[in-house]
Parts: structure tokens; C-alpha cells; sequence
């Protein structure tokens, strides 16, 4: 009951990459670099067991960015033709490699480091990937001309790997889908069917991430627009709870979304985003806790996965750990007072 996990990424070692920023390049290359990889994840997971959290990722140590690094694995893709794209809505706009052909898998992108991890912990094991919508939103067409179609071609490739990863031992399978919070009719239209595509024939449980992003300048700035209450997972959360998915995270923590839409997944297992992705202070035990007691009002404990609010890269090594320590700590006192 209340088993804690992350939503997926934390901040890379100083000796791994610039430290509190999205994009770092290593600083290490070829077989250093995979070893490096390697130490940076195994300490996570055991900073992870430290803390009591129990189901335990990499850490996404072995990606730059939570994207791109599926995407390096997949053909079709030109990394040499940049576009410049707006994101999320043009949020905020970068220059993204470009889909010149029909997208494909040589080989599994992250076979290798989900034995690397499962090898060196016995809890339950979590294993992010982007979701098809984000990809597509995280990536120039130049070949499908249509999301929808590139999505579903996507979630094909997606659905291979999950499966490999799921056979070599990963519990839970997560689509990381922070374009859900922007592009509600799309997720109705056509994002919800790529996601279940994604996840056909899946024996591991499975999860959809969605937030209001990390907590860089961009989106703070997009956040304070967004009035007194953020409704935006009322719109897609109904259609959500009929989807294939087994659990659906959300943005809790220091956020202005009303708790009661999750009685709106009264199906599925709620991820409730207890810490929030903040650089500059550690939650209380206390304060997770209240979080978490204000979130059983809608949703039974049996279903409710205290979880951090989003990826904590660009935030400091210390704060991280902290928060992971008071999310554990903080479901304790809940548990233990039930």
C-alpha cells in the first residue's frame, strides 16, 4: 500500500555531465562513457533503497535527454538536418533532428541497461520511455506528414522494445506524455490510441506520465498563465480511464490542480505527485504526507503511488536526494497511521 516510486529522471553526477542542466554533454566518451553510466545509475539505485523507495529506476543516467535518447537508436532519423521547431506548443523552440524516411529499430535501445539495473536491485523495477505523442511533438516530419501516422509508426517501434524490456525483468513499463497537458483534443483523437498500440500485449504493469514539465524558466513562465485552478487533465483523464493503461500520474505538489478530478480515474492506479520538482527546498515528511492524506480523499490508498510531481535532472544532486527521502518518509507516516 502507498508504494513510492519517481517519476523517472534525476540529476546526473558532476563527474557525469554538467550538473542542474537539461542537454549536458558527457564527459566521458565511448567505453568510459558506459561505465560511467553504469556507476551513476547503480548509486541511484542505491540512494533509491536508502530512502525506502519502492519501485526503483535508473535514473535515466544513460540519456541525455529523456527523448532523444530512444531516439538515437531508431532509423529513419536525420541528426545532421536540424528544424527549428516550437515545443509544446511552441513553449519554447530548439532545433530537433529531423524524420527523413520510415522510422525502424536495428536493435533494442535499452536492453543493455535495464540487465545492467535489474541485475543490481531486487525491488520492483520501473522503466521510462517517451510517449508517441511527445516524440512526435520533440521531433521534425519530413516523411509521415501527418502526427497521427509518424505516432502510430512510433508506438510500433515503442511496443517491440517495451516488450524486450518487460522479458528482462522491468515490473512497470512508464510513457513519459507531457504533451498531453497541451494538446487535449489530439490526446482524444488520436494520442490515447498510439499509447494503447504502445502497450499491446504487455504482461508488466504500465504507466502514463503526465505533467506540467520540469521546472526550468519556460515553464514556470507557462504555468503562471494558467489561472487559479490547472484543469487540463480534466479532459483527458475520462477517456484515460478506459485506455489500456494500468496507472496515471499527476502533477500534485506546490500545484494548483483540483484533487478531485481524480475520482475521474476511478479504474486505474494514481500516481499523486508528492514532491515537487523545485530547486530550492525539500518537502517536509510532513508535507508529503499532506499531500498524499488530501489525495486519499478521491482515490483509495489500495490505488494511490506517492511519486515525484516530474524528472528532477536540472535540479541539484542534494535537493533530489532530500525529496526522495521525504517522499519515502512521508508515505511512512501515512502508512503507518492507517
Amino acid at each position: 500500500m502507498l508504494e513510492t516510486t519517481i517519476a523517472g529522471s534525476l540529476p546526473k553526477p558532476d563527474w557525469l555531465a554538467e550538473p542542474e542542466k537539461l542537454w549536458a554533454a558527457w564527459r566521458f566518451e565511448g567505453e568510459a562513457l558506459k561505465r560511467a553510466q553504469e556507476r551513476a545509475a547503480a548509486e541511484w539505485l542505491k540512494h533509491q533503497e536508502a530512502a525506502g523507495i519502492d519501485i526503483v529506476t535508473d535514473g535515466e543516467q544513460f540519456r541525455i535527454h529523456f527523448v532523444h535518447g530512444f531516439l538515437e537508436h531508431i532509423s529513419g532519423i536525420d541528426w545532421e538536418k536540424k528544424t527549428m521547431m516550437g515545443i509544446r506548443d511552441n513553449r519554447y523552440t530548439v532545433q530537433v533532428p529531423t524524420v527523413t524516411g520510415p522510422v525502424s529499430r536495428p536493435r533494442s535501445a535499452h536492453l543493455d541497461e535495464v540487465r545492467f539495473i535489474r541485475a543490481r536491485t531486487t525491488r520492483k523495477l520501473k522503466f521510462t520511455l517517451p510517449g508517441p505523442m511527445t516524440i512526435c511533438d520533440t521531433i521534425a516530419d519530413d516523411y509521415y506528414q501527418s502526427r497521427p501516422d509518424m505516432a502510430m509508426a512510433f508506438a510500433a517501434i515503442l511496443n517491440d522494445e517495451v516488450r524486450e524490456l518487460a522479458a528482462a525483468g522491468v515490473d512497470v513499463i512508464q510513457f513519459d506524455e507531457p504533451a498531453f497537458n497541451v494538446f487535449m483534443h489530439d490526446v482524444k483523437e488520436w494520442g490515447i490510441d498510439a499509447l494503447n498500440r504502445a502497450v499491446e500485449g504487455l504482461s508488466c504493469q504500465t504507466a502514463v506520465h503526465i505533467c506540467y514539465g520540469y521546472g526550468i524558466e519556460e515553464n514556470l513562465r507557462w504555468k503562471d498563465t494558467l489561472g487559479d485552478e490547472w484543469r487540463q487533465y480534466q479532459e483527458i483523464f475520462p477517456a484515460l480511464n478506459t485506455s489500456r493503461i494500468d496507472q496515471v500520474s499527476l502533477e500534485c505538489a506546490e500545484s494548483r490542480v483540483p484533487l478531485s478530478i481524480m475520482g475521474l480515474l476511478k479504474d486505474k492506479v494514481v500516481m499523486v505527485g508528492a514532491v515537487a520538482v523545485t530547486p530550492d527546498r525539500v518537502e517536509t515528511p510532513e508535507e508529503v504526507a499532506a499531500t498524499i492524506r488530501a489525495a486519499m480523499q478521491y482515490v483509495d490508498p489500495e490505488r494511490l503511488y506517492p511519486c515525484t510531481n516530474c524528472g528532477m535532472t536540472p535540479i541539484p544532486y542534494k535537493i533530489a536526494l532530500g525529496k526522495l527521502n521525504s517522499l519515502a518518509a512521508g508515505a511512512a507516516l501515512v502508512r503507518n497511521s492507517l
